[in-house]
């Protein structure tokens, strides 16, 4: 899909609004096709999900831009690595829990998010993403595309694209996790957010080590069954930052214990919230 198209010129996206309880997945009179999200408001809680019960993001009315998923909150271990960006893309905006977060803590860095589904996009207002301007921008393309053909461009790629079906097969290929490592500058990180239980899993964990010629790490049991890698754009003697930290980081398994792992996502979370910027 073209970089720069937006969604107006389209047709009218599908979505489907619920309040309270949703549909049951085997409802027979719950017809509509599995790629049409569905955005659910239960009290303070406001979830978009595929498929009834399969949360792709959650956000809380109350608070638009904390981050509810342990997910998403592991993601921000970029920082760990990369703790002042300049540019971060994201492949996937879902209901734009980390962009909300990047937008309002990194009040210093442009954000690009990548997103290929104009009905997804048309939920912005909905989950309270801001307006595109100097920092943010929304673009309607295909990550692959995109990342192809934007060489040394960015700091921080944050994957987390997913459809009904799980991870476009474009988002898991050796190809693409090239193209990422070109597109970061040097000492750059891609966090990748895959899932423990699909079937191309392992292929894609081997795929982002080549890619990264090794550089990668990641943090056990973090996550559940997300499983989130972190590879560094570093040659070999490379004494900086991120490199540092990721070859200590894989040696020690992150912090050694799931729980430990877990608290640091926490803890990183709220100190960039707290920090002076």
């Amino acid at each position: 899909m073209p970089a720069n198209k937006t969604p107006g010129g389209l047709n009218p996206p599908r979505i489907l609004f619920y309040t309270g309880a949703m549909p049951p997945r085997s409802d027979p009179s719950d017809s509509t096709p599995s790629s049409v999200p569905r955005v659910r408001t239960h009290g303070d809680r406001r979830t978009l999900e595929f498929q009834p019960g399969d949360i792709q993001s959650e956000m809380l009315l109350s608070q638009p831009d904390a981050l509810v998923l342990d997910y998403a909150r592991a993601m921000m271990c970029f920082a760990l690595f990369v703790p002042a960006p300049r540019h971060i893309v994201m492949a996937g905006l879902g209901g734009g829990s980390l962009a909300k977060f990047c937008y309002r803590h990194f009040p210093h860095t442009r954000i690009t998010v990548l997103e290929i589904s104009a009905e997804v996009i048309a939920l912005r207002e909905a989950f309270c993403v801001p307006p595109d301007d100097a920092r943010l921008r929304i673009v309607h393309a295909d990550a692959a595309d995109y990342l192809r053909d934007a060489p040394a461009s960015c700091d921080v790629i944050l994957v987390d694209g997913f459809d009904a079906a799980g991870m476009p097969a474009a988002l898991g290929s050796a190809a693409f996790y090239a193209d990422c490592r070109r597109a970061l500058r040097a000492g750059g990180v891609l966090a990748a957010n895959l899932l423990s239980y699909d079937p191309c899993h392992d292929a894609m964990v081997e795929r982002i080590g080549s890619a990264f010629r090794g550089r990668v790490c990641d943090f056990p049991g973090i996550a559940g069954n997300n499983h989130l890698l972190f590879a560094v754009r570093a040659g070999a003697g490379d004494t900086g930052l991120a490199a540092r930290r990721q070859e200590g980081f894989a040696r020690r398994g992150g912090l050694r214990f799931g729980f430990l792992n877990r608290l640091l996502a926490r803890a990183l979370v709220a100190w960039l919230a707290w920090r002076p910027v």
